[in-house]
């Protein structure tokens, strides 16, 4: 069972480390991750690390369900073995919404057939950004998730 997450400030990102094989690329992530973030910097990151050997080689799967409970967490940044490896140290960032799971076919057949996206890849430096707005409910993960598919190597960049 994976350790409950405390003392975390809810307009905090939320980034947990699950891959531990490369000290130097966790730095670099959170140090890109730390930067004053918007179109001039003006605002100032806030970020809450988890860096807890005891979620090392945690799926993507075993964050969702130790992370589920809490209903004022949209979305949840992991910091994977993908993440430490790539140049571009791309978060995997994971849909925390309640959905409705028991959807009747009869009204929602299409969201059935084809469900949102539940995860796609994030730049350290547009974290606050997608936490911000789902946050808000300015945006839907949905349309991140479109953004990051239509870069060329699949990874939500921040606007510049």
């Amino acid at each position: 069972m994976l350790p409950e997450i405390v003392g975390r400030n809810e307009f905090a990102a939320l980034i947990i480390r699950t891959d531990y094989d490369d000290e130097a690329a966790w730095r670099a992530m959170v140090a890109e991750a730390s930067r004053p973030w918007g179109s001039g910097g003006e605002y100032e990151a806030d970020v809450h690390l988890v860096d807890d050997p005891a979620w090392a080689a945690a799926t993507p799967e075993a964050v969702l369900t130790a992370l589920r409970p809490d209903e004022e967490l949209s979305v949840v940044f992991v910091a994977d073995s993908t993440t430490m490896q790539s140049a571009h140290h791309a978060l995997l960032a994971l849909n925390l919404r309640h959905e409705d799971e028991d959807l009747d076919p009869m009204y929602y057949q299409e969201l059935i057939d084809s469900p949102p996206a539940r995860e796609f890849r994030t730049a350290p430096a547009a974290v606050h950004d997608v936490h911000a707005n789902l946050s808000i409910g300015n945006m839907d993960f949905e349309e991140f998730a479109e953004e990051a598919l239509a870069d060329p190597e699949g990874i939500l960049r921040p606007a510049r």
